[in-house]
């Protein structure tokens, strides 16, 4: 069993959970006014970030206490962030739609729900909470899976960040004609990073699609060569959760 298999054996054990307690969201969902759409916020110009709030990972354990997820959310919005995700995972990462729901209610940007998605509960429980974004990790799905999450979140107004790690995937990604593409140098199977999967897909992504570069960035360094090759976003947790100055580390990250 590779890790992400792990992963998502545990998201369906508590997602089992969660259903049993509310199995119907229909009417939260009837009662939700479609999001803004997060694309909008997109615009060309310097690098764009979606800061993480992530408390801990399959790979590193635990990144950060978090005491307070609102006030690091502000740090993130004030440093220029264009959105923010958070984690609500709970086993591996940390996470919780407590930590979701509080930022929220705080911050006015779009906000991705970082959760493994397999079911269409995964994505209405990000739409009634106000999410603008969510998760598709092509790896997870099967192509009749990965077609029909992707058309449900949109039908609800939100737009999907499509995952890929490799060739195959990308191909599989495209065939959805998404709006965001992640481009994750971790590989998912054994937790492997390597920079050159950026060097390999990113420049494959159309200039219309946002290609968001995801895992393992650090420095100005990367994320300029990350420009050069057609990086337009940047999704990054670790490195910001770990900052003495979160604001001064999106700026740096975005070369402002």
């Amino acid at each position: 069993m590779t890790v992400l298999d792990d992963i998502i054996l545990g998201v369906r054990e508590d997602l089992n959970s969660r259903k049993a307690l509310t199995p119907n969201l229909e009417d939260a969902i009837a009662r939700t006014p479609k999001p803004i759409d997060a694309l909008t916020k997109f615009i060309p110009g310097p690098l764009h970030v979606i800061a993480e709030v992530k408390r801990a990972s399959p790979s590193k354990g635990n990144l950060a206490e978090i005491i307070d997820p609102v006030a690091l959310a502000k740090n993130y919005v004030a440093g220029g962030a264009t959105a923010i995700s958070v984690l609500t995972e709970a086993r591996r990462f940390k996470g919780s739609m407590a930590d979701f729901n509080s930022v929220r209610a705080a911050v006015g940007v779009p906000m991705l729900q970082k959760d493994f998605v397999v079911d269409r509960y995964q994505i209405e429980e990000g739409f009634i909470n106000g999410g603008n974004l969510f998760l598709l990790i092509v790896a997870a799905l099967n192509d009749e899976q990965l077609h029909g999450l992707f058309e449900y979140g949109q039908g609800l107004g939100m737009r999907a960040l499509v995952e890929v790690h490799d060739q195959k995937e990308l191909d599989r990604a495209k065939a959805l004609n998404p709006s965001f593409i992640g481009v994750n140098s971790r590989n998912l199977k054994d937790l492997s990073v390597d920079f050159q999967t950026f060097e390999k897909l990113i420049p494959q992504i159309d200039s219309s699609i946002i290609a968001v570069a995801e895992s393992g960035i650090a420095s100005r360094v990367e994320t300029k060569r990350l420009e050069e090759i057609g990086a337009k976003a940047i999704l990054v947790g670790e490195t910001l959760v770990r900052s003495k100055d979160p604001i001064e580390m999106i700026r740096e990250l975005r070369g402002i």
